[in-house]
């Protein structure tokens, strides 16, 4: 059975839960974007069944925000991805792709309960995106120029962290 995830934003505007079979937030990425609206250190995104998205609170509050690409050359343009967050305090909440509709990949710090497992190891992603100022964490990392070969779902299976 999957988990369910409680989670909320900042200021408690928006509350929701989502079931989740991928549960460990062992995916760091630095990318420009991730950087931008999620911090100086990255974002860690989770996987989740987008059919299972209950908000219980703040639904009138949750603003979107389609990412650059490419920004300021010739080949920009406006990702399809959506990000999902709260319009009162700016916490990213999820981030939903129509190229996966049967998932959401909701920002590790934005869940409440339950407590998230640790990773042995933290995959880091997009460090071709990354200044040379923005550090990276201790601790065991597989340190990746791009996007992993193994999706959030296979990764899960792969280390028998996957919840049926």
């Amino acid at each position: 059975m999957p988990i369910t995830f409680e989670g909320s934003c900042h200021c408690g505007t928006v509350r929701f839960t989502m079931k989740s079979s991928t549960p460990v937030p062992y995916q760091l990425c630095v990318c420009s974007i991730c950087r931008k609206v999620g911090g100086v250190g990255g974002s860690i995104n989770l996987g989740a069944h987008s059919k299972t998205l209950i908000i219980t609170q703040g639904k009138e509050y949750i603003g979107v925000y389609k990412a650059v690409m490419d920004r300021d050359t010739p080949k920009e343009h406006i990702a399809i991805s959506e990000r999902n967050f709260c319009m009162k305090c700016s916490s990213m909440l999820w981030l939903y792709d129509e190229t996966w509709p049967e998932f959401l990949h909701p920002f590790a710090s934005v869940i409440d309960s339950p407590e998230l497992e640790a990773p042995d190891e933290l995959v880091v992603l997009k460090l071709n995106s990354k200044p040379n100022y923005v550090r990276l964490p201790e601790g065991r990392k597989n340190v990746l120029e791009d996007y992993p070969s193994d999706s959030i779902e296979s990764w899960h299976k792969k280390h028998k962290k996957y919840v049926e």
